[in-house]
């Protein structure tokens, strides 16, 4: 026998959290997944050379790409950095992270000149870890 009144001004019930935990879940792996396509940055922009003896490499993450267009600007990070500005940011790349690798991406229409340009950059800052990105015929 109960001899306790339910009280009829006492609420029932509460916020369910279970359905709340599994979308904050869910949100938490898109952005995570997101994250790591966002570290693979490329410009749309630049058409790669191919070569037929290339292999595709797995991807590091923290890889930096440096992207040569026709004109010669280059892009990293989705900001154009003249020379001086690249230069100091392969500078501060070494210094904060020896052995770093970065991957040049030149479009195929770039002069051989700035290229080399990037490439003397990078050995000026005594970076040694540079792959070149191209597509498979």
């Amino acid at each position: 026998m109960n001899f306790l009144k339910a009280d009829p001004t006492a609420v029932q019930g509460g916020v369910p959290l279970t359905p709340m935990m599994d979308v904050v879940f869910l949100l938490l792996c898109f952005f995570v997944t997101s994250q790591i396509f966002a570290q693979w940055e490329t410009e749309i922009d630049v058409t790669l050379p191919t070569a037929e003896t290339g292999e595709i490499p797995q991807r590091l993450p923290g890889e930096v790409i440096v992207n040569v267009l026709p004109d010669g600007r280059t892009v990293v990070n989705g900001q154009d950095l003249d020379d001086e500005a690249l230069r100091g940011m392969l500078a501060r790349l070494v210094e904060l992270f020896p052995g770093q690798p970065v991957l040049l991406r030149a479009d195929k229409t770039t002069p051989y000149e700035h290229v080399v340009r990037v490439l003397d950059f990078c050995r000026q800052a005594d970076l040694w870890n540079v792959s070149f990105a191209t597509l498979a015929p």
